[in-house]
């Protein structure tokens, strides 16, 4: 059973070095969805929290108004490191107030959920100069979701809140995160939405320290014709796969007018040419 507990804060507006954001919202710590790939379990380093990532939630409540003139004409990404429409918003309304807060300022508004619930504030999306939804997905097959995000809306209701924000005139995009190596098809999700997305982002799994012998040992049972690879890219660091993975990225959505952007960690990529064994292997496992 989740832990809940309110916490006072001073401020709910953090400064960002994300790619494209000035500043990120974050109006919880933790996140119930309890993805077993999340990154975001670095967080307990700085709340002190015993629990497994997953099995608390803490409510923010700020102790003053939001200031939101720093936030004018600036880039601002709410539910980094927790999804703003968790199952307990619909309680607390904490994503809400800070909306409301936020009305009619001259200011780029990114939401990321995995939540139908963003549907229910579609009321306060009109009234907003430029806000954006953006609903991470990373597959098509509900068991795979059931397994990696076993407490996140289904891809259906995700499909659903996506026709239903387009309905009424709310922009949205997809962010393909993380991408799960020889299991992610990319293709496949922006044929079925692109009706329903004006933009399409894509991450890469990076398997941290808290996931990774999870993630490997899951990969191990269920999809053993992958291990070689995952070991190729987790174990022998070799970034090759996610080089090519990005080639493939790009040509697709310039053949299809597809608007996208690529937040792969290049830092980590090493530019050279792929190698004869991984070329060979990619060949089997029928990436190439």
């Amino acid at each position: 059973m989740i832990k809940i507990k309110k916490v006072l804060t001073n401020n709910y507006i953090s400064k960002t070095k994300i790619p494209d954001a000035d500043y990120v919202i974050n109006p919880y710590i933790g996140c119930p969805h309890k993805c077993i790939y999340c990154y975001a379990e670095f967080m307990k380093t700085f709340t002190n929290h015993t629990e497994p990532w997953g099995d608390f939630l803490d409510v923010k409540i700020c102790s003053q108004p939001l200031n939101v003139k720093k936030l004018i004409g600036k880039r601002v990404v709410i539910g980094t490191v927790t999804d703003a429409y968790n199952k307990y918003e619909e309680k607390y309304r904490i994503t809400r107030k800070i909306l409301e807060s936020l009305l009619y300022i001259n200011s780029e508004i990114s939401i990321l959920t995995k939540s139908n619930l963003v549907t229910r504030d579609i009321d306060l999306f009109k009234k907003m100069t430029n806000v954006k939804i953006t609903f991470s997905m990373n597959t098509l097959d509900d068991n795979f979701r059931k397994d990696m995000e076993p407490f996140a809306a289904s891809i259906n209701e995700r499909i659903e809140a996506l026709k239903i924000l387009i309905k009424n005139g709310i922009k949205t995009s997809i962010f393909l995160s993380p991408m799960f190596p020889g299991i992610t098809d990319f293709k496949a999700i922006i044929r079925t939405l692109k009706k329903y997305s004006q933009s399409f982002w894509f991450e890469n799994l990076n398997l941290y320290p808290p996931c990774k012998n999870k993630i490997l040992k899951y990969i191990d049972i269920k999809y053993p014709q992958l291990k070689d690879l995952y070991y190729d890219i987790y174990i022998a660091k070799n970034m090759s796969y996610w080089e090519w993975l990005e080639r493939e990225i790009v040509r697709y959505c310039q053949e299809h007018a597809i608007k996208h952007s690529i937040f792969f960690y290049h830092s980590k990529i090493k530019k050279k040419s792929i190698s004869k064994k991984h070329t060979q292997k990619s060949m089997q496992l029928g990436f190439y």
